[in-house]
């Protein structure tokens, strides 16, 4: 699969690093009715690769046309085995992007982002089954270009068969932590429905208070689980102290990534004179942007002067 991405890579830095080049692909895609082009591929942005991927797999055809007018054939997009490597390159990574999409935003609890990642492995492993059995329901471009019956070889889903398990082998690997918190989890997004016994001993009596607690059922089903938890102190200390701990824990790096990207687009060469206490302010602004100010506490704090009264002296 590395190779159906350098050749990818490859062609459209041709097409897109050159102006002429570009102007000449986005001319002849007008000429053929097709007004949206080649976007750029950014390596270190996941989103960017999986779009790049799309849209050349959409365009391959007047991308081939357009390299053999400029002498560099492509000739992978002849291989019809290449094509459907292309394709299932595709379909992969946008599921891959759909789930990275869900990870990100703000006022988000890690157990949110868990229940994602255990509903995508959930998909891995259907996926891996029906592609054993020959169903590629959940694999639409691979699909559209994958040789009918009976011209096609009876293993020819072997090799993405075997790519689904290795990815799915990954996700267990790399999110393994999570399962040793999956007690902690199911306290924290259920506390009225999971077994007392299922929690640490020195919370279950609180939680046994907290389920026959009727006011605190109505709160669990009218706010959300990062506000839930305020409403329990000072009546259930433990319980409060457990999912203080749940709300701590970071699950995605999208909030550091958002400030530091609020702190490049503010200090550039243009704005040499923002000096570092300025930047710290701005990003402090950025960083609590969901905050609210009390007006009244901040007004009866400042001294009212009427005005043309005499100052005492």
């Amino acid at each position: 699969m590395d190779h159906v991405m350098s050749v990818v890579v490859k062609t459209v830095n041709f097409i897109r690093a050159r102006g002429l080049n570009h102007r000449q692909f986005d001319s002849f895609l007008s000429d053929n009715d097709i007004h949206a082009g080649l976007p750029y591929h950014t390596d270190v942005r996941w989103l960017s690769r999986g779009a790049v991927l799309k849209r050349f797999f959409e365009l391959r055809g007047e991308i081939g046309q357009f390299m053999e007018k400029k002498g560099r054939p492509v000739k992978e997009l002849k291989c019809k085995e290449w094509v459907q490597d292309l394709a299932f390159m595709v379909d992969i990574t946008q599921h891959l992007n759909t789930l990275n999409t869900t990870l990100q935003g703000r006022n988000r609890v890690v157990t949110q982002y868990y229940d994602s990642i255990s509903a995508f492995k959930m998909k891995l492993s259907l996926w891996e089954t029906q592609l054993s059995s020959g169903d590629t329901t959940h694999f639409s471009c691979l699909t559209a270009v994958r040789p009918k019956a009976p011209d096609r070889p009876d293993n020819d889903l072997d090799k993405y068969k075997d790519k689904i398990t290795d990815l799915l082998r990954e996700f267990e690997r790399r999110f393994q932590v999570f399962s040793e918190l999956e007690n902690k989890f199911g306290f924290f997004r259920s506390p009225f429905t999971v077994k007392p016994s299922d929690v640490p001993a020195d919370i279950q009596l609180e939680l046994i208070d907290l389920q026959c607690d009727s006011a605190m059922k109505d709160k669990f089903g009218s706010v959300g689980l990062d506000t839930f938890y305020q409403y329990l102190v000072p009546g259930y200390p433990k319980l409060t102290a457990m999912a203080a701990k749940v709300l701590s824990m970071s699950g995605t790096t999208y909030l550091c990534e958002q400030v530091f990207s609020v702190m490049n687009n503010n200090k550039t060469k243009q704005r040499s004179r923002l000096t570092n206490k300025h930047l710290n302010d701005i990003v402090k602004c950025a960083a609590t942007q969901d905050l609210t100010p009390d007006i009244d506490a901040l007004v009866k704090a400042k001294r009212c002067q009427v005005s043309g009264a005499s100052s005492s002296t």
